[in-house]
């Protein structure tokens, strides 16, 4: 899989740079997909800075997913949340232009992408099959917990390392909690003794790919 990159206009004019990766046989299959966001260190306008680190940095280093992955790129000093309608119209996008399995459109993201999965998931609620926030902080500012309760039906894994100095692993346990108080039944899962990178060994678990293609959006709603 290489990376072809893009940018899309967002209102006011502005870019929002993203690279897509697409499986060799694109063209012959519906291909399930992921929406990546990646952390506050990759944020600017090199799009080469996505790669470093997370989902894009295993297929970078030679192993492919069964997946069309996306990985859009936040623009410098801002966050996920000031996106969300960009990133809804990126995953159109690229729904409109290939070959997606339309029941099967997930979302991941870590640190301040994994704030961002759960903010994305929380505005479009009805968009992705499942979703794996990976070190995400809660944004009070935001609404939550309340926010929550958009996302019952979700099939969310969320997972933290209990070390992490930077989002406190409260943050996950936090959100898992009234997520599962208001109705869900979200999974999480907490590293010992992991700081705050607790998205590489959960990329490269094949588990989560598996479980991620255990769910499918219900079409007819």
């Amino acid at each position: 899989m290489q990376a072809q990159a893009h940018k899309h206009t967002v209102e006011g004019g502005q870019s929002l740079g993203y690279l897509l990766y697409l499986p060799d046989d694109h063209e012959e299959a519906d291909y399930p997909l992921i929406l990546f966001l990646h952390g506050s260190g990759e944020r600017g306008t090199d799009l080469d800075q996505i790669k470093l680190f997370g989902l894009t940095q295993k297929i970078e280093s030679g192993d492919d997913v069964t997946f069309i992955v996306i990985a859009p790129q936040c623009p410098p000093d801002t966050r996920w949340e000031s996106y969300l309608p960009a990133l809804k119209d990126i995953v159109d996008t690229v729904v409109d232009h290939y070959r997606v399995d339309t029941t099967r459109i997930y979302c991941t993201g870590l640190s301040m992408g994994g704030a961002g999965t759960w903010s994305l998931t929380t505005a479009y609620p009805d968009l992705f099959a499942a979703a794996i926030p990976i070190c995400g902080r809660e944004r009070m500012e935001l609404g939550y917990p309340e926010r929550l309760q958009r996302i019952t039906h979700l099939p969310v894994w969320c997972f933290h390392g209990d070390a992490d100095p930077v989002v406190p692993v409260e943050s996950s346990i936090y959100l898992t909690k009234h997520l599962r108080e208001y109705g869900g039944n979200p999974k999480l899962t907490i590293y010992e003794g992991v700081d705050h990178d607790s998205w590489t060994q959960t990329y490269a678990n094949p588990d989560i790919y598996d479980w991620l293609l255990e769910h499918r959006l219900d079409v007819e709603k």
